[in-house]
């Protein structure tokens, strides 16, 4: 996903003269090329994520498109200041891309670590979120977004699921029989699938859970609802509450949780540690639904 990431941000570096793109140190060697090519659109200022929310603070009220990365802990929790007052207090639109998800970089240990970005932006207004589960999600994001001038969150991952599955709605992957319904956001849906392949669920994907598609959730008429996102548990909780508030439900969330993992190990070791893996989620649906 980064690769593709970089390679389509270059692209729009040269089909449109509004694009920049702001660095703080990460990727800058990905980005060297489009550096030389374009010194006055491609600004890395060092390892200062916060002024690199303010330079695309700056950049935005000018009339450009910035495109704002670095890894997610840098580039939402420790810009989440500038996030505030930069850009949504001034208006300002730009687009960040962060690289490292929940637990990507778990090897570097909790400074790279991010669970609750996705949870941080929910407490500002007017946020478009993507988790692409694909790198071939990824440019029409990227593409979409450099069209308009509203705040998009671009949340990348070295996870990935076996295929694309592109568009914004909430997609049926799996149609059961009974009301449960699955809920999966972004690299988690080959694990759902995996940990629902026997059970009569239906399984249904979506790469932008905000806006999230609550029109497709309650065409599902869902009696139990179990959300999967590879982020903070809990964290879309009062979106599917607010979207079901008059249909009789029970809801399961489950994702990181947060119980703090003093563990480095890899992604996968993470991912059952939480129980996100197919085995962890197969043994809490199954729970859930019994």
């Amino acid at each position: 996903m980064r690769e593709t990431f970089v390679a389509t941000t270059t692209a729009l570096l040269e089909e449109d003269p509004r694009t920049a793109v702001v660095l703080a140190d990460i990727s800058s060697d990905a980005f060297g090329p489009a550096m030389r090519r374009h010194p006055d659109r491609v600004i890395n200022v060092g390892i200062r994520e916060q002024l690199m929310t303010g330079v695309a603070g700056g950049l935005a009220l000018t009339g450009m498109r910035p495109y704002v990365h670095s890894y997610a802990p840098f580039v939402v929790d420790r810009a989440y200041e500038q996030i505030k007052l930069d850009l949504g207090h001034q208006d300002a639109g730009a687009v960040l891309v962060s690289i490292g998800a929940s637990y990507d970089a778990s090897a570097e240990g909790y400074t790279h670590q991010s669970p609750g970005d996705v949870a941080l932006l929910d407490t500002l207004d007017g946020w478009t979120v993507h988790v692409p589960g694909h790198p071939d999600e990824v440019p029409g994001l990227l593409r979409a977004a450099a069209h308009h001038d509203d705040r998009v969150y671009v949340r990348l991952s070295s996870q990935q699921n076996s295929r694309a599955h592109p568009g914004d709605d909430l997609k049926v992957i799996k149609r059961g029989r009974t009301r449960a319904v699955v809920v999966v956001v972004g690299p988690l849906l080959d694990a759902a699938l995996e940990a629902t392949r026997d059970l009569d669920v239906t399984v249904a994907y979506t790469h932008t859970p905000r806006p999230f598609d609550t029109d497709g959730l309650r065409a599902l008429r869902p009696a139990e609802v179990v959300m999967v996102e590879p982020y903070l548990a809990g964290t879309s909780s009062r979106i599917i509450a607010a979207a079901l508030a008059d249909v009789p439900h029970r809801a399961l969330h489950l994702g990181v949780s947060r119980a703090e993992e003093r563990r480095y190990g890899t992604p996968a070791d993470h991912a059952r540690w939480h129980g996100l893996d197919a085995t962890g989620l197969r043994r809490s649906i199954t729970g859930f639904l019994r």
